[in-house]
């Protein structure tokens, strides 16, 4: 699915990163660890075509990222890719049900009420959805965060630390449900992290090294 050769990147006025060379499975979910610094969150925007310029290759789908116009990785991101960044960005001028009605919009593809309600549902978010997000608790807009990112129901679901600012409970339960809908959304699971308490959940790791 996601297979990675000599890469490297160099933010103006850095030093280089060189990232080890890897393969991800369809199905096999996958932490990238690390301490600040490291390259985690850099890795992870590579290989999700967040981040362009890179040295080396980057295989998606059997897609080399880099030889995708900016229109092109606009489009195999928005029909590939679900994304869970460290602030959800939703859209605060609009309710619940139209921040997820976005993602199919985006993608050019015909929106699903049906799988939305099931996703709000399933994320226990039904009453919510004629709600400005505004109105909402951090828990609860972190959810709309993830069943925005499946609503297309991506082949990759990329998340940048989503449990850096949880309490161990609150850490275990964004994980395991992060697990259970990408399970049942039939999507891959790659998670940046430099939480420790993430590293039992999932048995697939790549160790960064700053």
């Amino acid at each position: 699915m996601i297979e990675t050769q000599s890469v490297s990147f160099q933010y103006p006025g850095d030093k280089i990163i060189a990232f080890q060379d890897f393969s991800i499975k369809k199905g096999e979910h996958t932490l990238l660890l690390g301490e600040s610094g490291s390259g985690k969150t850099t890795l992870l925007h590579l290989i999700s075509g967040l981040l362009r310029g890179y040295k080396g290759s980057i295989h998606f789908l059997q897609q080399e990222l880099n030889t995708l116009s900016e229109s092109q990785l606009d489009q195999f991101r928005a029909q590939h890719i679900g994304f869970i960044f460290q602030k959800n960005h939703l859209i605060s001028a609009l309710t619940t049900e139209q921040n997820l009605m976005l993602a199919p919009y985006l993608a050019t593809k015909k929106s699903d009420k049906e799988r939305i309600h099931y996703l709000l549902n399933r994320l226990g978010l039904e009453k919510k959805k004629n709600a400005n997000v505004k109105t909402l608790s951090q828990g609860q807009a972190q959810r709309v965060a993830i069943a925005r990112a499946l609503v297309n129901q991506p082949a990759v679901l990329f998340a940048d630390e989503p449990t850096s600012a949880l309490d161990d409970k609150n850490c275990d339960v964004v994980i395991d449900l992060l697990l259970e809908v990408a399970n049942e959304s039939k999507a891959t699971l790659i998670m940046a992290t430099h939480d420790q308490r993430v590293k039992n959940k999932i048995s697939k790791q790549i160790i960064l090294n700053s």
